[in-house]
């Protein structure tokens, strides 16, 4: 069991930054793929960056290609979400989630991951 944490939410203008990092107590954490979701209401859950449990190989939703970075820290056992020229349509509660997979594909889904966090909300005015 792995209870991921997210912090780093609120409220920025659009071309504003927001970092989010995910973090948990559970040291298993480091051995396993972390991604980043977003959802917006009426809207259905959508894939927004993944990291390999190692770090090497990152991967992004193509909404958030060249704006958003995802990056982690073993030592401090949290996944980073770097989100930059913010956008109104980027408002949603973003949501860290932990998968158990052999290998990230890049084309990431919801169902692939098994630990989720409860969100933190993010909102870019305009």
């Amino acid at each position: 069991q792995v209870n991921p944490v997210e912090s780093g939410g609120g409220l920025v203008q659009a071309g504003g930054s927001l970092r989010l990092s995910c973090a948990a107590s559970q040291r298993t954490f480091n051995a396993y793929h972390v991604g980043w979701f977003r959802q917006a209401p009426g809207k259905e859950r959508e894939f927004v960056a993944a990291i390999t449990w190692i770090g090497d190989n990152a991967y992004y939703g193509d909404s958030v290609k060249g704006r958003f970075t995802i990056s982690r820290d073993s030592a401090k056992n949290t996944v980073y979400l770097q989100m930059n020229s913010l956008k109104p349509e980027d408002t949603a509660v973003y949501y860290c989630a932990v998968s158990r997979q052999y290998a990230l594909t890049g084309e990431e889904s919801p169902a692939d991951y098994e630990y989720w966090g409860q969100g933190t909300q993010v909102t870019v005015s305009s």
